[in-house]
């Protein structure tokens, strides 16, 4: 009986090998998720178009020195470690990691690769002035006038509706808010491009 009662702890500590005080063991992250670097708004891989400034972030399955974040250069290239430089510039990110797979394949035996944009910088507007949340934004997903302007919290109390202007290059763009909200003139709401300033006074 004595030997019974000196193997019964032994048995549950074999069904419960963990001990309670034991560290837990987290799951290694690949370098997609970075906290901080977030669109504003979901991109498609199939229709962005990349430019310089963009955030890329790259993981290659099993090969943590392959991945990273990666940004898009001036001259529209990133360099890959082992590979060299790849023009990025005008791709979607399906292309991107076509490509990126094609130039690990010379190196590994049947790369895993996968991309996600991290950052949008080379597409913004501003919006300037009389708004709630002034500043750049990026430019992710097609956005009007007014969905812009109420993505930024709406206009601020004493703001002129009716003298907002939208800064094009050299064109200077009227925008009617009160118009546009009671369905009048609709036209004037158009789409933002790249590098609009959107001002209201």
């Amino acid at each position: 009986m004595l030997i019974w009662s000196l193997m019964l702890p032994v048995v549950g500590m074999a069904q419960n090998p963990k001990p309670k005080d034991a560290p837990v063991v987290q799951e290694v992250k690949s370098p997609n998720a970075n906290v901080g670097l977030e669109t504003s708004a979901p991109v498609d891989p199939k229709g962005y178009k990349l430019g310089p400034e963009d955030v890329l972030g790259i993981f290659v399955w099993r090969e943590d020195q392959l991945s990273g974040q990666f940004v898009v250069r001036p001259d529209g290239k990133i360099t890959l470690r082992l590979f060299g430089d790849l023009k990025v510039e005008g791709m979607t990110l399906d292309q991107v990691k076509d490509e990126v797979t094609k130039a690990y394949a010379e190196k590994l035996n049947r790369p895993e690769v996968s991309v996600s944009l991290l950052r949008v910088g080379s597409k913004k507007y501003f919006l300037v002035g009389e708004v709630a949340k002034t500043g750049m934004f990026p430019l992710v997903v097609p956005i009007t006038v007014l969905e812009a302007l109420n993505a930024a919290g709406g206009l601020r109390e004493f703001a002129n509706k009716k003298k907002i202007v939208i800064l094009r290059g050299s064109q200077r763009i009227k925008f009617n808010y009160d118009e546009v909200m009671k369905g009048k003139k609709l036209e004037q709401n158009i789409f933002l491009e790249s590098g609009d300033q959107v001002f209201v006074q």
